[in-house]
């Protein structure tokens, strides 16, 4: 486990624009490979609800071309592509999540609706922050909203944010003594914060599991 930085380097352009590249031709190989959940079949918000509180992160696997990919990133976990924040205000649940989409570059840290989210979702999981009161996570990743996707993958400048960025950005915020896991990913010459960071670590407690049916 990685707990310190590692030397950053500036981005280069040539070398992400062909890591993206990849990760586009790797997302079209494994398209239909991903395991994808039975029509109409998603998870019940009314299920996940009682176990939700302010400042939860919620993860899940999408039915993405991308998601399996971005999965695959973490080394011990690889249950989860894609990462939110739970804000509960005034019996409104929302999450806070940083979205990227090949076709729409415009799309980036958004607040969509608990229904919203799990549209996509073959599976999540809610991770609870032990030592930090859930309100101040909420409230600073709010802060973030309607900053564009990351493509760039770079976790040092905040003013483009990747899905589990978001939560990195929040944490060494509000709490800069947490030793938050990062893997360097050579391809890319960038460190990153892998999901299994969250559901990996002893900083957080998993509070809920659901995992949808997957089609033959």
């Amino acid at each position: 486990m990685i707990k310190n930085f590692l030397p950053v380097h500036k981005r280069k352009p040539l070398i992400i624009t062909i890591v993206i590249f990849i990760l586009i031709i790797t997302a079209i190989i494994l398209f239909f490979k991903i395991p994808r959940k039975s029509p109409n079949i998603v998870i019940d918000s009314s299920v996940v609800i009682p176990y939700l509180k302010d400042g939860d992160i919620i993860l899940r696997h999408g039915d993405g071309a991308l998601s399996s990919p971005f999965s695959g990133i973490s080394l011990t976990d690889k249950r989860f592509s894609h990462l939110g924040i739970v804000r509960i205000r005034n019996g409104n649940i929302t999450v806070i999540n940083s979205v990227g989409s090949i076709l729409n570059k415009d799309k980036g840290v958004e607040e969509n609706s608990l229904e919203q989210f799990l549209q996509a979702a073959l599976n999540i999981g809610v991770f609870r922050v032990k030592s930090i009161d859930g309100t101040l996570i909420s409230d600073k990743a709010l802060e973030y909203l309607n900053r564009p996707f990351d493509w760039g993958f770079n976790l040092f400048d905040d003013s483009k944010i990747y899905c589990s960025e978001l939560l990195y950005v929040v944490l060494k915020s509000i709490a800069p003594e947490m030793e938050l896991a990062v893997l360097y990913i050579d391809t890319i010459n960038m460190n990153v914060f892998p999901l299994d960071s969250v559901s990996a670590s002893d900083y957080f407690d998993e509070i809920l599991y659901i995992d949808l049916p997957k089609k033959p």
